[in-house]
């Protein structure tokens, strides 16, 4: 039986007109009033869908300022960046090396497998666990530029900013998107999960 490649999920937040983050990089922007339900949803994908997250220094760098080496401990974690000299958690991995390589050597890999015969009945299953392609900006439109990139789940926030980082800044090819489902919250963001169409 051939293995199943993992997917990589560009899974971010944005304001109405498209922005993840100021010029500095700073998301105070968002909305604090964060629903449980919200925050109960957006954990239990990290914890059940997720064991690799990739991010460029962008961000990392402000979770870091804080003193958050690891930000995602419970995941394999890839910082990319050349200009980082060094990573103060040896569980955070600096990777100087092209993205698109790498990223599609990474989703060759088995990564974690998830048991499926409970869900599936009577069914002896497993797949492997996702990709999260978390922050994004310049990564991102790298990995959907290679067509790398398999879904993107946008948490779409209730603000307009104006002015900052996009989400896919300067793609060079449109990538076509297939719904797959909505979630509205009380708070008023909207989970869209897209598929990239091949």
């Amino acid at each position: 039986m051939q293995s199943q490649l993992r997917k990589l999920k560009y899974h971010v937040a944005t304001t109405l007109d498209g922005f993840i983050a100021r010029e500095d990089d700073s998301v105070d922007f968002f909305p604090a009033d964060l629903s449980p339900e919200h925050v109960m949803d957006y954990f239990h994908s990290l914890l059940a869908e997720y064991d690799t997250v990739l991010m460029g220094r962008g961000t990392y760098e402000p979770a870091l300022k804080m003193g958050i080496t690891d930000p995602y401990p419970s995941m394999e974690t890839y910082v990319f960046s050349r200009t980082l000299k060094e990573i103060p958690d040896p569980r955070v991995h600096l990777v100087r090396e092209d993205p698109v390589a790498f990223v599609r050597e990474l989703k060759s890999r088995p990564g974690t497998q998830t048991d499926m015969s409970r869900a599936v009945r009577a069914a002896q299953m497993s797949v492997p666990k996702d990709i999260y392609l978390c922050g994004g900006g310049p990564l991102a439109a790298a990995l959907l530029d290679a067509g790398l990139v398999d879904e993107v789940i946008v948490k779409l926030n209730p603000v307009l900013l104006g002015a900052g980082k996009t989400l896919a800044p300067h793609v060079a090819r449109k990538a076509d998107l297939e719904l797959l489902s909505t979630k509205v919250y009380r708070n008023g963001v909207v989970l869209l999960q897209y598929a990239v169409k091949r």
